[in-house]
């Protein structure tokens, strides 16, 4: 899980392109239609998620995204299945919805239940136009992949209806930390960065890949920074490396060459 978790706050079983007919509820096969355990997608209530991309029906670096949502777990105090259970439930999953592209969602609920919803995803080939919000709720700390997202989504929708992509996020500290739904690499000084986690920053699996097998160094933005960057890229599980191409009314150069060797990066170690 990335971060790309769904970007709408109209989720429903129409999300990323056709009804979900069957999800994954504790373990079982589920039939999506008027189904009172799951709504628009979500388990209720709340919990934690991970948002995982799927290739030919395979899960790509599952074993990090269950490595995070266990760590959350902890800290939350919340139960998880086993990681067995986990990967029989998801492989039932993906044999009966089935894509060759695909976002796979697993949440886990205060109550102990959990749920897995698999759809078709679009390849987000167009670079982003970002913009700048200031955040107050985001001071430090590392934050963890939680439901209810309305919160994010409503930054994301913000920006979305003001003619952007996505958002760079400020902090109530004036560091950047991310986007709305990604986290965030940049080029500032001919050198790439990204923001470490103690300025708020969710760890992304991505971003997690990218600072360990790539010259990326991890290190506070200051605000007044933005105006530097030179180029930079979305990260999360879904969209990989999105290019982006312009801050505000500043179009940023591209750096395609980087972007390649980031997704050849993630095809290496997307198994397991």
């Amino acid at each position: 899980m990335g971060r790309d978790p769904i970007e709408s706050t109209k989720i429903d079983f129409y999300r990323w392109g056709r009804v979900v007919m069957k999800f994954s509820y504790n373990g079982a096969i589920t039939e999506a239609t008027g189904n009172t355990l799951i709504t628009d997608g979500w388990l209720k209530g709340s919990g934690i998620f991970e948002t995982i991309k799927t290739v030919d029906g395979k899960p790509w670096a599952l074993s990090r995204h269950m490595r995070r949502a266990v760590n959350s777990a902890t800290k939350l105090n919340l139960a998880l299945p086993n990681e067995e259970t986990l990967r029989n439930a998801i492989d039932e999953l993906l044999a009966v919805e089935n894509h060759s592209l695909g976002a796979l969602r697993v949440s886990f609920d205060s109550n102990g239940n959990w749920a897995a919803v698999h759809n078709h995803y679009e390849e987000k080939s167009k670079a982003a136009k970002l913009t700048v919000v200031t955040n107050s709720l985001i001071s430090d700390g590392t934050p963890m992949k939680t439901f209810p997202y309305d919160h994010r989504l409503q930054i994301l929708n913000k920006v979305v209806a003001e003619g952007f992509d996505e958002a760079i996020v400020v902090n109530a500290n004036n560091k950047v930390c991310e986007g709305a739904v990604t986290n965030l690499l940049f080029q500032i000084d001919n050198k790439w960065c990204t923001p470490p986690l103690s300025d708020g920053v969710l760890p992304g699996v991505m971003r997690a890949l990218v600072v360990e097998y790539l010259k990326v160094q991890v290190r506070s933005i200051d605000y007044e920074e933005i105006a530097a960057i030179q180029s930079g890229f979305l990260l999360s599980s879904l969209r990989i490396a999105q290019p982006i191409a312009a801050i505000g009314p500043r179009n940023l150069s591209s750096s395609d060459d980087f972007g390649d060797e980031i997704r050849a990066m993630a095809l290496q170690t997307s198994v397991g």
